[in-house]
């Protein structure tokens, strides 16, 4: 199956390659901080589709990895934040030859809460009527809806005014969202559940926390499956964006981490 050509932009000639996944919302200009510390690779800042300057991409989840997948180089480092990281997390599952070693930040394997049920437990999350409430008010008001997301994006920064300033300067640099992309993105925060999925991760995989985030709550990582290929760091004073409003100890992090398991 082929799929509209995705925007990515790629920046470095050489190094290992590193494909960077934004969350919902927002655009590949989010990860304009990073620029400087990756020098040393060969980096992808994607587009999801719909979001930034790639078109729409019609279906669900499977579909967008699909076509991650097929446009994005082999073995390469995969880092996504937030729902990115849900993306990510879902193509070194279904294409583990994309992925040689895979970083999620703030993100989870299911965002919305979710009572017991016979095959798994209780989990913490986003409650339902939040999300209810962005699908309201993504038809009535979409600028002012991506706006109020982004707010949230650096709750329980110390310097929240100033990460939201720049986050928001560096995404509305680019065209806002399609409406079809936001409305497939917020089912996928709803649905998707990889949980019964994870073990099948055998990468090197680096799980990176907020302490004080208000999506993805700490008492996840407790449910997380742990191994001998997984790394978990919580960051203490960071929300949902870590790697913008605490890029240096983010960095500080991930940078060495990487080294580790370059090939």
């Amino acid at each position: 199956m082929s799929f509209p050509a995705l925007h990515i932009d790629t920046v470095g000639t050489q190094g290992p390659n590193v494909v960077l996944l934004h969350g919902w919302g927002v655009n590949n200009a989010v990860f304009s901080p990073l620029k400087n510390a990756l020098h040393q690779y060969r980096v992808h800042y994607v587009d999801l589709p719909g979001f930034g300057l790639s078109p729409n991409i019609d279906g669900d989840i499977n579909q967008w990895v699909q076509a991650l997948a097929q446009q994005l180089p082999k073995n390469a480092i995969w880092i996504g934040w937030s729902l990115g990281g849900l993306l990510a997390t879902k193509v070194a599952v279904d294409f583990p030859d994309s992925v040689s070693t895979l970083v999620t930040l703030a993100s989870s394997p299911c965002f919305m809460a979710r009572d017991a049920n016979d095959a798994l437990p209780a989990w913490p999350g986003i409650l339902p009527a939040v999300l209810a409430q962005f699908s309201t008010q993504l038809n009535r008001d979409l600028p002012r809806t991506v706006e109020r997301f982004l707010a949230i994006q650096a709750m329980g920064s110390d310097n929240a005014k100033a990460d939201i300033s720049q986050i928001k300067q560096l995404v509305l640099s680019k065209p806002m969202p399609s409406r079809q992309a936001l409305a497939q993105g917020l089912t996928m925060l709803e649905e998707v559940d990889l949980r019964q999925q994870l073990n099948q991760i055998t990468q090197p995989w680096l799980r990176m926390w907020g302490k004080l985030d208000g999506l993805v709550p700490r008492r996840v990582i407790q449910q997380m499956p742990q191994a001998e290929n997984i790394s978990d760091i919580l960051l203490s004073k960071a929300s949902h964006a870590p790697f913008i409003s605490h890029s240096d100890e983010f960095l500080h992090n991930l940078l060495p981490w990487l080294t580790k398991y370059q090939q």
